[in-house]
């Protein structure tokens, strides 16, 4: 059976937009306690210092390596790989939705998604993962956004 708790589970979005950081941590905030990063080094920086629930990974970040080559290591690693990755991208093509499934992203949502689509797909990782959140089970009821 899963963990219920009150406290929000931690969501590290790497995103290297700024205007995309900005919109993302407004609407996920309320839900989510949100760390965000811009590029690879700031993942690896990031990863060694907290323990996400889960992950929000936009395929083209700065760095010498993009969200999917990120995804691949974390899917590899065993102290990560439990770790729901979501992969939010403008690469809307078949192809990429393909590449970011085979990298090991767990969903793949193209943008722009509305908010709902995005919180329920972070929600239903979450139950899936066994991580039951007191007051966060239903985000996609357009009253509690």
């Amino acid at each position: 059976m899963g963990n219920v708790t009150d406290s929000k589970p931690k969501l590290l979005i790497t995103e290297d937009d700024l205007e995309n950081q900005k919109f993302l941590n407004l609407f996920l905030k309320k839900y989510f306690a949100v760390d965000i990063c811009d590029s690879s080094d700031s993942f690896y920086e990031l990863m060694t210092k907290e323990k996400y629930d889960i992950i929000l990974m936009d395929i083209s970040i700065k760095g010498e390596k993009n969200g999917l080559d990120l995804t691949r290591e974390v899917k590899k690693n065993p102290d990560y790989k439990e770790i729901p990755v979501i992969c939010y991208t403008a690469h809307a093509f078949n192809k990429d939705r393909i590449n970011a499934l085979e990298a090991g992203c767990d969903v793949y949502l193209s943008k722009p998604s509305d908010v709902h689509t995005l919180l329920n797909a972070l929600f239903d990782l979450l139950k899936k993962k066994g991580k039951f959140i007191m007051g966060f089970n239903n985000p996609g009821n357009p009253a509690t956004v």
